[in-house]
This record gives C-alpha cells, structure tokens and sequence, in this order.
C-alpha cells in the first residue's frame, strides 16, 4: 500500500540592505494576506515550482516583484525550518541575503527602509534571519569587496571609505583604509572622470570586477 506524506511549505525570504541616510537599512514589505497581515516583513514567498529552476531563481523572482530590479549583490545566507515558524503548517524557508544601492530605489517600490538599530518586531522568525544576515554582511565585508555593492557604478575613494565604515558599522582610519583597498586591485580610476566640490575635483572609480573579491587581509 503505498503511503502519503504531508508536504512541508517551502519558501524563500530575502534580507535586502541598503544605505540610507549614513545607515544601514533592511527593507521590509506590509504583507498583503494573513497571517500577519498589514505588518512589516522581510520579502519572501513560495517557491513557484513551475518557472522556479531553484530557490535563488525564487529569491531574485521575490526581488524583481518588490522592487522591480536585480540585486546587484545576492547570497545564500541559510536554511530554517520546523512546526512553529509559520502558523499555516510546518514550513522550511530558504533565506538570502542581498545589497541594494540606493540610487536603485524608488518612490513607487513597495518597501519601507528601517534603520537596522530601530527594527520593529518581526513576524514568523523573520528577526532570526535578520540577526543572522547582518552578522554574515558585517563580518564578511572586512575582509571583501562587499561593501563596494551598495555603491552606483561611479564612486569616489570618500564613498567606498564611508560605505565600509556604514556596513561593518565601525570608524576606520581613512589613510590605512585607502592604502589596503589601493593594494587588492578592485578598484581602478576612471579616465578623465573627475566630481567637483568644494576643494579640488576628486576622482572617480569603479570595480574591476562584478564579482566579489576576497581580501588577502582585513581591511
């Protein structure tokens, strides 16, 4: 006799940063349905099996509808499961991280940008996530390039210096900071390419690669 198994919900959430103001963000999303409906929550869904290849096919799927862009930056950050995460049944979500430049943001996306240090209550076990994702992008960027996926195409060294300081979430010495970064070869000037200022033009680069560099030491 053949048996039949219950089959667990299967989703993906995505734990998308973002600089703003000088600060870290998450953005989060008003759920539309129960449960938990009208609260704020990291970006998620089920797995759509007939046109996802895979989850992160999923998470980027989940991306595109809140924001209507790709991530620039888009990790695997951790499976989590059980009974009691999702009241609609036992429940298995593969989560992500990602980073968003600002400048990719809009008005008409439907997200909200919070501080990282005044996050309200999360449903589901959505906070878990949350800790667990900034303590992978903090640790990760001291000793990688990133940081440097927040950042538009173009960029000043001052940028990158305050980028790093905003995502690792510490002060650090500009002159030793310019000295490492120049000596991991992932930036390169921009020929003629110069934003003016107060004081003297300053100079603008960008990455030598889209992907992410591993740092010989930390910055």
């Amino acid at each position: 006799m053949e048996q039949t198994y219950q089959q667990p919900l299967v989703m993906v959430d995505t734990a998308l940063f973002t600089i703003l103001d000088e600060r870290l963000c998450l953005l989060l999303a008003r759920r539309r349905e129960p449960p938990f409906e009208g609260v704020l929550a990291l970006p998620g869904g089920f797995v759509h099996i007939e046109e996802d290849l895979d989850t992160t096919m999923a998470a980027r799927r989940v991306i595109r509808g809140k924001l209507g862009i790709d991530a620039p930056y888009l990790e695997q950050l951790f499976t989590f499961s059980g009974p009691a995460r999702d009241p609609r049944g036992w429940s298995i979500s593969v989560a992500y991280y990602a980073l968003i430049p600002a400048d990719l943001l809009t008005q008409s996306q439907a997200v909200e940008a919070v501080p990282v240090e005044t996050l309200p209550t999360l449903p589901f076990d959505h906070r878990q996530i949350v800790d667990q994702a900034i303590e992978r992008l903090r640790g990760k960027a001291t000793y990688s390039s990133l940081p440097a996926f927040l950042l538009p195409a173009e960029f000043t060294m001052n940028d990158l210096h305050r980028i790093y300081q905003q995502t690792i979430g510490t002060r650090l010495d500009q002159a030793s900071f310019r000295h490492k970064i120049l000596e991991q070869d992932i930036i390169e000037p921009i020929p003629d390419r110069f934003r003016g200022g107060a004081h003297r033009p300053a100079q603008l680069y960008r990455l030598t690669s889209r992907a992410l560099t591993p740092f010989e030491r930390k910055i």
